[in-house]
């Protein structure tokens, strides 16, 4: 999405909000904005795509239920942040399908670019702290990031099983690239990598995903 204008600059706040606390409700108005982004995964629930928004508020639930899982012990409130702050960057950036050839080849730019727009919008402090969120689970660098990133692989992976396919049957999804997801789940938990590992393999035998 790449809107200009802000939300509170529809209905500003009324006079008299302190500055802080005016700018935070500012950022809280603006991520609003992240339930209007569609993702290719399907929901399971209903025919329709999931939205960022529905995303992030998924995998904080399975890093809550899946940290016993983990191969090196998380702070699983770092990680719930982690989780909740990493896709508010598509707010400007846009979903980036790993599917669709080229949708990723200048995200990381887009992505950076839209981290300092909106993290920007915060006082100083909490846009610093933000930023550093986003930061270390792009990075991929600790333990609570490795086991996010994790479940940002699964939780499609799931969707697709419960789908009969989902975006499995993309143009650019094939084996390859579908273990390459697998992998990232891989790197975090050995357990449900291999549950992940058995969801791939039914794929294949069903027919769901390209040999």
């Amino acid at each position: 999405m790449d809107d200009d204008a802000l939300i509170i600059d529809r209905q500003p706040l009324p006079a008299g909000i302190p500055e802080r606390l005016a700018a935070q409700l500012r950022f809280v108005a603006e991520a609003d904005k992240l339930k209007t982004v569609l993702r290719a995964s399907p929901l399971a629930a209903a025919d329709r795509r999931e939205n960022d928004a529905e995303h992030s508020w998924h995998l904080a639930l399975m890093v809550v239920l899946l940290a016993e899982y983990a191969d090196e012990p998380i702070d699983v409130g770092h990680a719930i942040k982690l989780v909740v702050i990493h896709d508010l960057v598509e707010i400007y950036a846009g979903d980036s399908p790993v599917f669709v050839p080229g949708a990723a080849d200048d995200q990381q730019e887009r992505e950076a670019a839209a981290a300092d727009r909106l993290f920007g919008l915060l006082p100083l402090d909490q846009a610093e702290e933000l930023r550093a969120l986003w930061d270390e689970f792009e990075a991929g660098a600790t333990p609570e990031a490795r086991f996010g990133k994790a479940m940002d692989r699964l939780e499609p992976m799931l969707l697709n099983w419960l789908a009969g396919g989902g975006t499995w049957g993309m143009t650019g999804a094939s084996e390859a690239t579908v273990r390459a997801r697998e992998a990232g789940v891989v790197a975090a938990s050995t357990s449900l990598g291999d549950a992940t590992g058995l969801l791939v393999e039914e794929g294949l035998r069903r027919g769901w995903i390209r040999p």
